[in-house]
């Protein structure tokens, strides 16, 4: 791709490897600037007709099929709980920081709406929380006594990539996100008790507001964590004396770079499919951000807008 589009902007413009030019002459203020400027002499060409024809053609713009008002009192609902398990909710920006989701997460720039002035939309919540715990952290914010720091959010995610196969998807949809964070304390302690909060929470939450009624979850084994295979036998066990529900060990191969030692997953029964509506495990962004090993932290998520259609709480299917 790289290639495609140095060879066009090169017979278009005459400028050898212009990309690269612009990559490696220019400090991102200074792109920035210039592409807003292009942007600016853009828009003053544009008329009212083309940009209604640009508009029925942009999938990413176009309104969400799920029922407005059912959607928030369901998120009310979902973040006042959360509040009440110490999960303190946040209400994020519409954009990220620049790098929020490739920096720390692997995640290939691509699938990103990069926008200008240093920002990206909001592609990942969880990212963003964690870089907001990260800054509490830096400035002595959480830190003094040890104790861990809870967020939570509900956010509307905007995601450029090829969309699954099958109906309810779409380039933008609602995910209540939790982040947990705090420092290693040994055997796994961090781990284990806050993963076991948050499936609890997630259990909760599908049962009592959205009345689902079959539910377990899959544990997965990830790389990238000292001790992974200890971690995954010394979690299992914590699990099944912890919790009630059905919980299973998936040692299906995957390639996972995002998450680190453990991945779950939340599947529920829609119609004849099960469905993993939720997702979650340890990363380890907060390491990466403050450059300090003893940190520890752990995610969650649960798509919320296919979890309206799939629990039949909006007429549109």
């Amino acid at each position: 791709m790289e290639d495609f589009i140095s060879k066009k902007t090169t017979q278009k413009t005459g400028i050898p490897d212009l990309v690269e030019v612009l990559r490696e002459q220019l400090s991102s203020s200074e792109l920035s600037s210039l592409l807003l400027e292009v942007y600016q002499r853009k828009s003053e060409d544009l008329h009212a007709a083309t940009l209604l024809q640009q508009y029925r053609q942009n999938i990413y713009v176009q309104p969400a099929d799920t029922d407005m008002i059912e959607v928030l009192e369901k998120e009310l609902q979902l973040l006042r709980f959360l509040r009440q398990q110490q999960y303190e909710p946040v209400e994020l920006s519409p954009v990220a920081q620049f790098g929020s989701c490739a920096a720390v997460g692997t995640v290939n720039q691509k699938k990103i709406i990069t926008a200008l002035r240093h920002t990206e939309v909001l592609a990942d919540a969880t990212n963003s929380l964690a870089l907001h715990i990260a800054d509490l952290k830096q400035r002595g914010i959480g830190t003094a006594t040890g104790e861990r720091l809870r967020f939570c959010t509900v956010h509307r995610h905007v995601r450029a990539m090829q969309l699954p196969p099958g109906k309810g998807y779409t380039p933008h949809f609602k995910i209540a996100c939790m982040v947990a964070a705090g420092k290693d304390t040994g055997n796994f302690e961090f781990e284990r008790s806050t993963c076991a909060e948050q499936l609890q929470h997630i259990y909760t939450l599908l049962q009592t507001i959205f009345g689902i009624p079959s539910i377990y979850f899959k544990i997965q084994p990830r790389s990238g964590y000292p001790n992974g295979r200890a971690l995954m036998h010394s979690l299992m066990d914590y699990l099944s004396s912890h919790l009630p529900y059905k919980i299973i060990a998936d040692e299906t191969p995957a390639e996972n770079n995002y998450y680190k030692g453990i991945q779950f997953k939340a599947v529920i029964q829609a119609g004849e499919h099960e469905i993993e509506i939720a997702d979650g495990g340890l990363v380890d962004w907060t390491q990466q951000l403050l450059g300090n090993n003893k940190e520890r932290c752990f995610i969650s998520g649960i798509g919320l807008s296919l979890l309206m259609k799939l629990s039949g709480n909006n007429s549109n299917g």
